[in-house]
């Protein structure tokens, strides 16, 4: 019983993750098309779909353990300081995929609006357990 419990455990967990990169693929396709752009002798897709990717792996193992050490901060600004960590976690993906650039102030109105894309993501798409 417990085997079968594990593997649908698995299963749903992969569906989730699935679904968040999906979903973060098409939000840097908004913040990259509003604030930046993407090289003109690459493909975008290929490119939105990897960001996308990255994305999911930054905020599924990165995150959780920013999350633990600013635990602090997060319960001092009652919660305001996760739109720091998900600015952050962007920041980290435009510099981790290649062909992706936003510059100057564009990078924080971007910044800005993918962390309040992603929390509401977050909010709506639920954790693994």
């Amino acid at each position: 019983v417990k085997s079968c419990y594990n593997r649908l455990m698995i299963k749903k967990q992969i569906k989730f993750f699935i679904l968040r990169w999906i979903v973060s693929s098409f939000l840097m396709w908004i913040c990259v098309k509003l604030f930046g752009r993407v090289d003109q002798e690459v493909d975008t897709f290929g490119v939105f779909v990897t960001a996308g990717l990255v994305l999911s792996v930054v905020q599924t193992i990165v995150k959780p353990i920013l999350t633990i050490f600013a635990l602090p901060l997060i319960l001092l600004t009652m919660g305001i300081f996760n739109l720091v960590l998900n600015i952050a976690m962007l920041w980290l993906v435009v510099h981790l995929v290649p062909h992706i650039s936003i510059s100057g102030i564009q990078l924080v109105w971007s910044w800005l609006l993918m962390s309040v894309l992603t929390s509401l993501v977050n909010f709506v798409i639920p954790d693994y357990n």
